[in-house]
């Protein structure tokens, strides 16, 4: 498959065929599960879309945030980790957002998110974008980028794996080399 034939197949709404988990790091350095769920939309012109709801649990029994990212999508060349699968960095330029959506995460939010926010309540969007987040690592003025892969397969959407270590895909040396659980169609 080419670029702009997998461009075109990438076109429309993908989603978690069930609850995930990934490593995380915490800020004293320890590994943790975060568990989640997503949702995706690829646009024409390498515009996406997505919806990342963080869970309490395993199961997805208990939602604790929603973050809501877009942007753009950089095609950087022919990843090796399978035959077709491309590196590709997504930019969050158009909007960076969270909903808390546990009161105790609320509470948290209110406690280490304060400049240049307003007070974190339940059920209420704040964008991140271009400000300072410390729970994700996000300094004032940068613009969140991360350095992944593309790769459609049976009919369904892989990205990269997360280090097992819970490092980010913050720079290129840090680009997955295997890949995730898979994002399936979804109805829009």
């Amino acid at each position: 498959m080419t670029v702009e034939e997998l461009r075109a197949a990438l076109v429309g709404t993908w989603a978690s065929i069930a609850p995930e988990i990934r490593p995380s790091k915490s800020p004293d350095g320890t590994i943790k599960p975060f568990f989640l769920e997503r949702h995706f939309v690829y646009h024409p012109e390498d515009r996406f879309e997505l919806t990342v709801t963080s869970l309490a649990d395993p199961f997805g029994k208990a939602k604790l945030a929603t973050i809501e990212i877009a942007g753009h999508m950089l095609w950087r060349g022919e990843h090796a980790i399978a035959q077709g699968a491309q590196k590709v960095d997504f930019v969050a330029d158009e909007a960076y957002a969270v909903t808390p959506l546990l009161q105790p995460f609320a509470d948290l939010l209110g406690k280490v998110a304060t400049d240049g926010y307003a007070p974190w309540k339940l059920g209420e969007r704040q964008s991140i974008l271009g400000k300072a987040f410390p729970p994700f690592g996000l300094q004032k003025g940068a613009t969140f980028k991360e350095y992944d892969l593309v790769h459609l397969a049976h009919g369904m959407l892989f990205w990269g794996a997360r280090n097992v270590d819970g490092r980010g895909f913050d720079t290129e040396a840090n680009r997955p080399t295997n890949l995730q659980i898979p994002l399936v169609r979804a109805e829009s």
